[in-house]
């Protein structure tokens, strides 16, 4: 079992930044991918990003490339997402993932085998 907590949330004004990040711990060895996701209301949960356990490779959605970056501290076993000029549509619950099949899609929620409960972000206006 991967066991995931996730921290930074928080109210910010739109413009701003802010730093999410994931603790992994338990049987990390078994990880071989990092994921942010998000909630969309009345939809699955949205891809935001996520990053090759071992290789730092990183996959990002179009949409969000340029504002958001995500990072890795092995040593720590601790993923982050940098979050920069913040709109308030990117408010909503961000999750953190992992998986350990190298095989499964980069995107693809189903594919992940560890969830943590979710960090909510608002955005004021």
């Amino acid at each position: 079992q991967v066991q995931l907590v996730e921290s930074g949330g928080g109210l910010v004004q739109a413009g701003g930044s802010l730093r999410l990040s994931c603790a992994a711990s338990g049987r990390t060895f078994s990880v071989v991918r990092m994921a942010w996701f998000r909630q969309v209301p009345g939809k699955e949960r949205e891809f935001v990003a996520a990053i090759h356990w071992s290789g730092g490779a990183t996959n990002y959605a179009e949409s969000l490339k340029g504002r958001f970056t995500i990072s890795r501290d092995n040593a720590g076993n601790t993923v982050y997402l940098q979050m920069n000029s913040l709109r308030p549509e990117d408010a909503t619950v961000y999750c953190c993932a992992a998986d350990r099949w190298p095989a499964n899609l980069v995107r693809d929620q189903g594919g992940y085998d560890y969830w943590g409960q979710g960090t909510q972000v608002t955005v004021s206006s």
